[in-house]
């Protein structure tokens, strides 16, 4: 078990970098604690699996350094690194039984036959597997599949981390969050590091401890998912996080105030003169944002999409969209109404970057 820094670990495919275009994976520091589960979540080529690959040790960095703990193993191959990876297809072996494939990496190590089946029942009863110990692995099912080796990158208790490259892209919608309470329950019951990439913004919310959202080969925020939500330090973390993502309009902002195409927005805190040629927008999620029989500001209704717990309003504000949750009590709508925004999570960007406020 260990401790993971990222010492501006950074990666260029082609060569010494000229500019912030050339590089896979621009520079990161940061410091991954031991017992946390942590996902790296982003759109395909963001470079989270560069990342992932650093820390494997599939790839070496062009620049920075990689410490477990205080042992720098940037340049050390991968069966040096004391990790287990997991892969997006099962990496098991179909002629053995389940007990067989699960037992295998602690056989390689030469462990005590005693410790070799403690451990295997145990891993075993954390996934569920218990009943399938004496089978094959060829007649299993996809799930079972995945699940064994899964089972096969928490069976051994000494590892530094626990890498999992998309595990769940294979299995069927219906069973991925079985699988995934399952493998939080593991994550708890054994106190391990685990690194978890996936593009899919549910699997991290709802495995990590603290989510590393990426784009365009920078991590652009890593926070809980709480925070991600309530306060997304980048445009790119409020649209990405969030179904439908957060509203972001162009606006001006005067201390605590925002217009927008002339409307005033009130703001939850007071800002200072931001300077000229920035691009300032206001965000606010459409949880913040709600229809009203009340004051607020005038909107054009464009559709109502009822989502059975709730209703969601598509709207336009001026020449541009927003959307807006409708409470239970407005039954009737019709081509104009009225939005209130919620000025404590109303927040204001310069150029994509958060402008932290000052009390109104």
């Amino acid at each position: 078990m260990a401790r993971i820094t990222l010492d501006g670990i950074a990666h260029a495919y082609a060569g010494k970098p000229r500019s912030d275009k050339d590089y896979a994976l621009k520079p990161l520091r940061h410091v991954w604690e031991q017992g946390q589960a942590y996902a790296l979540l982003g759109p395909s080529g963001c470079g989270k699996t560069t990342l992932l690959n650093i820390i494997s040790g599939l790839v070496i960095p062009s620049e920075g350094r990689l410490l477990f703990d205080e042992k720098d193993v940037t340049h050390l191959p991968t069966e040096q690194r004391n990790i287990a990876q997991v892969f997006q297809f099962p990496v098991i072996y179909d002629t053995m039984t389940v007990a067989q494939n699960l037992a295998f990496p602690l056989k390689n190590r030469r462990l005590a036959q005693p410790l070799i089946d403690s451990r295997v029942a145990e891993i075993a009863e954390m996934l569920g597997l218990t009943a399938d110990l004496n089978r094959r692995a060829r007649g299993l099912t996809a799930d079972a599949k995945q699940k064994i080796s899964l089972g096969r990158g928490l069976v051994r208790a000494d590892v530094s981390a626990v890498l999992f490259d998309e595990p769940l892209t294979v299995i069927d919608p219906a069973l991925k969050w079985e699988l995934r309470s399952k493998l939080k329950a593991v994550h708890r019951a054994l106190n391990l590091l685990m690194i978890y990439v996936t593009h899919d913004q549910i699997e991290a919310l709802t495995f990590a401890d603290k989510v590393v959202v990426m784009n365009d080969g920078r991590a652009v925020q890593i926070g809980t998912p709480a925070e991600l939500f309530e306060r997304p330090e980048h445009t790119f973390v409020g649209y990405f996080i969030g179904s439908p993502g957060m509203n972001l309009l162009p606006a001006q902002v005067n201390g605590s105030r925002a217009f927008v195409e002339g409307s005033e927005i009130q703001l939850g805190a007071s800002y200072p003169v931001l300077p000229s040629g920035q691009r300032i927008q206001i965000g606010v999620r459409p949880d913040y944002a709600t229809l009203t029989s009340g004051p607020g500001v005038a909107v054009r209704v464009r559709r109502i999409a009822d989502l059975g717990r709730k209703r969601l309003a598509y709207l336009s504000l001026g020449q541009h969209q927003l959307v807006a949750s409708v409470p239970p009590d407005i039954t009737s709508i019709g081509d104009e109404a009225r939005v209130a925004f919620d000025p404590k999570h109303t927040l204001v960007y310069a150029d994509d970057v958060r402008v932290p406020g000052a009390a109104a």
